[in-house]
């Protein structure tokens, strides 16, 4: 009995291997998203998306609310509200330091991320491990029978 199998190509599975055409597009429809997206940091652990969406809804219409959540799936504490026109953002930063769920929010414009920003970090220097590159003490081969002169 054969079995037959479906093999998938590396293009639809991975990210990776796609051509640069469908990847300039795709960061210019992030891109364009951001600019219709705002950040919103200490939202209450207990709020909802809706609820958020309610407190922006006075500047224009949600697209979609984000809360961003942990591995184990608790909030960690701030969100992405996104727009369907970029005037309502600045409506929305009007909405800093407005208070839900007795907070107090912090509204910024939503950055876009650069792809390979954070490629590289130099280690920081460390006193209690010593110089990182020197060599071990190693004995000479021949010790001089006449001391160390």
């Amino acid at each position: 009995m054969t079995d037959s199998f479906n093999f998938l190509s590396i293009k639809t599975i991975s990210p990776f291997f796609t051509d640069p055409a469908s990847a300039a597009a795709t960061q210019a429809s992030r891109e364009e998203v951001d600019l219709r997206s705002i950040f919103v940091g200490n939202v209450d652990y207990a709020c909802t998306p809706e609820e958020v969406q309610q407190h922006f809804q006075s500047c224009g219409t949600v697209n979609r609310v984000t809360i961003l959540t942990d591995k184990f799936g608790q909030p960690k504490g701030f969100a992405y509200v996104e727009f369907l026109e970029t005037e309502a953002i600045q409506e929305a930063l009007l909405l800093n330091e407005s208070e839900l769920h007795g907070r107090q929010l912090k509204v910024m414009a939503k950055r876009t991320n650069v792809p390979g920003m954070k490629q590289y970090r130099p280690r920081r220097f460390n006193p209690y491990m010593g110089y990182r590159f020197r060599r071990p003490y190693v004995p000479p081969y021949f010790y001089s029978p006449y001391g160390y002169g």
